[in-house]
């Protein structure tokens, strides 16, 4: 057996398995530890069965919590004393008592011999006792009030006012509990009713199937406008410095082990980076918090505690639903993933009875209200409409509380738009251990299998796993044989297993979205902020900062992507040109920046910014 157990991501060392064997174990522990293994038990006397007692006691005790042997041997030795000198007083009259003592070692001996009577006196005396508790009183008088308010008399009895003003009394602490109870039932109520419409202004459409979030675009662009003078002068500034050579230069410092350097590399980026400036700034204040956590050295778990601390900020769902308002109104990316996969599931269950989607990565369901909606009153579409949602567990009692929340929500929904609805919740750490039976597939409904941005989180062959995670989920998704498989993906060149291959195409990539940002959010907009902070900033923590099985963040170009699921058996289906054009008008429409870009190839669904690709979705049937 190793002694180096794995817990949480943690090392520790299990301690007792390098107990000494040579022990006796199966003597009685109390005789072991506490009393003369000279002398037989005395069933008469009170004070070696009292210590065996708390023996017993704090043996189950440290059984219990599995401490080690390694316990505090002095403050036991201290507690024994202490109750082996009270017996001693109520047996002053023997003459002798058992007394314990510890050597340096640690081992404990007994020892048998006279009772300083003197000692026991002073200590025990009642005339000390007397003056003791005389002291104490006169203190504690310091602390009552001067009347005597608190002085009940008695023998009054009571009359019918002390009855009423006892009832009054007690009607009004009633009172008072149901207006705090009803106050709270009340907040509580608002606050749901304030997450219901925040849920429906971000995840519904309008008159005309457009997603309300773009009502928000004039105000933001306003804000922008504002801020336009402002932001100029800082650019100036912030132009001077070199941001990504420093990044970089920090992280080969890093890498070569050479932490003088790094030091004041990072020292040097942190004094004029910014979560609050242009894009460079918000990238190098990001970045800086990465290459510091790896500087440290530390592993997944930590890291995650790490960035943790230095954000600081707890942030509720109402904020997340705000930042992700904010986000989908600045940005078409997700958006136009859902279109794409509403319009790819709906051409494959065309007059269908039911339909099946199992959504791989479904967390809170955002894009199925609007595929709920767009459902409701049409005859050209499924008349039953069944989820199946896979997600990662949550740690605690209920690991698939979370999506189960999701699935009474998307019945909400569908119940509101008078669509059939049935959904089964998977909770799995392993996506790719999933049994087919599992996702309860029947005969005569189409199948549709989605997985949006959610599969670069598998492990792939630089993960040091024995076989690729990643190859078997879509292995996985091919024997269930479905009708229609949509995938979207992050395109990222920064799954390299070499540090600054990796590091180097991360800031190409981040750097791409936090300019976006900067060219479409003031730089003051607290939901942005938010947003780079919780997204963005982890994701760069964990590409940057961990390794191995720790690094989770493994995100291919979709070049790579097309290769890995034609090895797995599917089939790719054509992007329309049609399509394409359609979503070229809806970006002029909804008021999105020029610079965004839509374009088509290799039959894949291509957006990015200023050239550079950054999402792509594709179709997929069975070959």
């Amino acid at each position: 057996m190793d002694p180096n157990l794995s817990l949480n991501g943690f090392e520790y060392l299990d301690e007792s398995l390098f107990l000494d064997s040579s022990l006796d174990f199966d003597r009685n522990p109390s005789t072991f530890f506490l009393s003369d293994p000279l002398l037989q038990p005395d069933e008469n006397d009170s004070s070696n069965t009292l210590l065996r007692y708390v023996n017993q006691i704090l043996m189950e005790e440290s059984a219990g919590d599995k401490q080690s042997m390694f316990y505090d041997s002095l403050a036991l030795r201290k507690t024994e004393e202490m109750l082996q000198q009270v017996i001693t007083d109520s047996k002053a009259h023997r003459g002798s008592v058992v007394t314990t003592s510890s050597d340096a070692s640690g081992s404990i001996s007994s020892s048998r011999g006279p009772v300083n009577e003197i000692v026991v006196k002073s200590m025990f005396s009642d005339a000390e006792s007397d003056l003791q508790f005389r002291r104490g009183l006169e203190e504690a008088r310091k602390f009552l009030p001067n009347s005597d308010q608190w002085v009940f008399n008695l023998e009054r009895p009571l009359v019918e006012s002390d009855l009423s003003r006892v009832k009054k009394s007690h009607e009004r602490e009633v009172l008072d509990l149901e207006e705090v109870r009803s106050s709270k039932q009340s907040a509580t109520n608002v606050e749901d009713v304030e997450v219901t419409d925040m849920f429906d202004k971000v995840l519904l459409l309008d008159g005309e199937c457009d997603p309300q979030t773009l009502s928000t675009q004039q105000t933001l662009s306003n804000n922008k406008t504002k801020s336009k003078t402002k932001k100029a002068k800082k650019k100036k500034k912030s132009q001077v410095i070199d941001f990504r050579t420093l990044l970089t230069h920090c992280a080969q410092a890093i890498s070569t082990g050479d932490k003088t350097t790094a030091l004041d590399l990072l020292l040097q980026i942190r004094q004029d980076s910014s979560p609050l400036g242009d894009a460079s700034q918000r990238l190098a204040h990001c970045f800086a918090n990465a290459l510091e956590a790896r500087l440290r050295g530390n592993t997944g778990p930590v890291i995650q505690t790490y960035y943790n601390v230095i954000t600081s900020v707890k942030e509720t769902a109402s904020d997340i639903l705000k930042a992700y308002r904010v986000y989908l109104s600045s940005s078409p990316f997700v958006t136009l993933m859902y279109f794409f996969s509403f319009r790819m599931i709906l051409d494959a269950a065309k007059d269908a009875e039911v339909l099946h989607v199992v959504d791989f990565g479904i967390l809170y369901g955002f894009q199925w209200p609007m595929f709920i909606q767009y459902l409701s009153g049409r005859k050209d579409v499924p008349r039953k409409l069944r989820i199946t949602g896979i997600e990662l567990p949550q740690r605690g009692l209920r690991p698939a509380e979370r999506i189960e929340e999701t699935g009474r929500r998307l019945a909400e929904y569908c119940k509101r738009f008078n669509v059939p609805f049935e959904y089964k919740a998977i909770a799995s750490q392993h996506w790719e251990t999933i049994r087919i039976d599992e996702f309860d597939i029947r005969p005569g409904e189409v199948l549709a299998v989605n997985a949006g941005l959610r599969l670069k989180t598998l492990q792939d062959e630089t993960g040091g796993e024995e076989t690729c995670p990643r190859d078997a989920v879509l292995k996985l998704i091919r024997k269930m044989n479905p009708d229609v498989f949509v995938h979207a993906i992050v395109n990222g060149s920064f799954n390299a297993p070499f540090f600054i291959s990796r590091f180097k195409e991360a800031v190409y990539h981040y750097y791409a979205l936090f300019d976006m940002f900067d060219s479409t959010l003031p730089r003051d907009n607290q939901e942005r902020v938010r947003f780079e902070r919780e997204f963005y900033g982890r994701e760069a923590m964990n590409v940057i900062a961990c390794e191995e099985g720790d690094r989770v963040e493994r995100p291919e170009t979709y070049r790579q992507w097309q290769v890995r699921m034609v090895r797995a058996g599917f089939k790719q289906k054509p992007v329309k040109a049609e399509m394409v054009e359609l979503f070229r008008e809806k970006l002029k429409k909804w008021r999105y920046h020029k610079d965004f870009v839509v374009d088509e190839n290799s039959k894949w669904l291509l957006q990015g910014w200023k050239g550079r690709t950054l999402y792509a979705s594709s179709c997929w049937v069975p070959a």
